[in-house]
């Protein structure tokens, strides 16, 4: 059984906490503090049948098996960390800050042309896409990609778009244009995350 220390806690979203694996600092533990453990469950097999397809890993955290941990069952995951060490922020944290959307504007608009092509060539079908549940991973001070750790599968009651090449990329690309609506809205304050947006709709 996995220990895990309180003061490892690194993220928190609405059902699950993420903590640093014990055993090993490239890990991830997500344990649920809310709700059922059907998350978990459902996440694994989406998964397992991405990794059946051989798809590339560039974007996603690998998924590691389910581990009983002293907070109760727990997901493990790739964690993700910049090219420095520490663990990589959210998009959130970059577009919430003019400052830092600035800094980083050249790597972040090209990483959201490729998150999305990465998406529809892999057929990656996402809950929500939510800026929260989104890291940019710094590969130097001047390169990062966006990775995906949260509400990965697909939730549909009869889940067509997982058998379906045509749509599944219909799903994506409905999903991800709610997406640009929803940044535009929460991010208006911030005119440099806005021609961001605008870049990156007129690059896709």
């Amino acid at each position: 059984m996995l220990e895990l220390d309180t003061h490892a806690l690194i993220g928190k979203g609405l059902h699950r906490e993420c903590y640093v694996h014990p055993d090993d600092p490239a890990l991830c533990v997500k344990v649920v503090v809310s709700g059922s453990l059907d998350e978990n469950r459902r996440e694994a097999r989406y998964y397992a049948g991405l990794a059946r397809r051989g798809i590339c890993w560039d974007m996603l955290p690998r998924f590691h098996g389910l581990e009983q941990t002293t907070l109760g069952e727990g997901a493990v995951f790739d964690l993700i960390r910049d090219y420095d060490g520490p663990v990589s922020h959210t998009l959130a944290h970059y577009l919430a800050s003019r400052e830092l959307t600035e800094r980083h504007a050249a790597g972040l608009g090209r990483a959201l042309d490729e998150l999305e092509s990465y998406l529809l060539e892999n057929r990656i079908i996402t809950m929500t896409l939510k800026p929260k549940n989104i890291l940019f991973q710094q590969h130097n001070a001047a390169t990062g990609s966006l990775v995906i750790v949260d509400n990965i599968g697909n939730s549909d009651f009869i889940p067509l778009a997982n058998h379906s090449r045509w749509l599944a990329r219909r799903k994506i690309r409905r999903k991800w244009r709610r997406f640009e609506r929803d940044l535009g809205r929460a991010y208006r304050h911030n005119p440099a995350a806005l021609a961001l947006l605008a870049l990156d709709q007129g690059a896709g």
